[in-house]
């Protein structure tokens, strides 16, 4: 895995994540609202952060993920890729929610993942609660695979899923490729 990778959009820089990103994602994921729909409860202290993001980093240089920190003007506003292909996500901090940011990163991390890895079909895991998430999804060309029930502990609350898939030529045929910095 190149730890140089850089993807650019029109608004947004999209690069691998390094041990300095500690207060910016902080303050993200200790944030309820943010993670509501997250794999865990908000982080309740800085070493949760520190823990999640050490192993973020570590599976990064592995190869074991294809994630990308979210940059505005310098400013880390969220994370999007996959933690195990083909499964993707992303987060967001408060501020940046409704500006288009998210789907303008997925466009990028999506468009770069078919690119770069042999997969026919990104998939996705969605508390059916979230609407946002669906919506996004679909906007992007995601069609809903089936839904279930109690499939994560979050917190002391079981929750359910809806499973999404995105095929490769179904991107292929409505996207153009993302535009990219130097550095790949």
């Amino acid at each position: 895995m190149n730890r140089t990778h850089r993807l650019a959009t029109r608004r947004l820089v999209l690069r691998r994540p390094r041990a300095s990103d500690l207060a910016a994602l902080h303050a993200i994921m200790s944030e309820a609202r943010a993670m509501r729909y997250w794999a865990t409860p908000a982080h309740g202290t800085m070493e949760e952060t520190r823990a999640w993001l050490a192993r973020t980093v570590a599976a990064a240089r592995s190869g074991r993920s294809d994630e990308f920190i979210i940059e505005r003007r310098g400013q880390v506003i969220g994370k999007a890729g996959a933690w195990r292909m083909p499964e993707i996500g992303f987060i967001l901090g408060l501020p940046f929610w409704g500006h288009g940011y998210a789907h303008e990163a997925m466009c990028a991390v999506i468009g770069d993942l078919f690119a770069r890895h042999p997969t026919d079909q990104l998939t996705a895991d969605v508390d059916p609660r979230n609407a946002a998430s669906q919506k996004l999804l679909g906007r992007l060309g995601f069609q809903e695979t089936g839904r279930a029930k109690n499939t994560i502990l979050w917190g002391d609350e079981w929750c359910d899923s809806a499973y999404y898939a995105l095929d490769r030529k179904v991107w292929q045929a409505r996207t153009p490729p993302p535009e990219r910095l130097s550095g790949k």
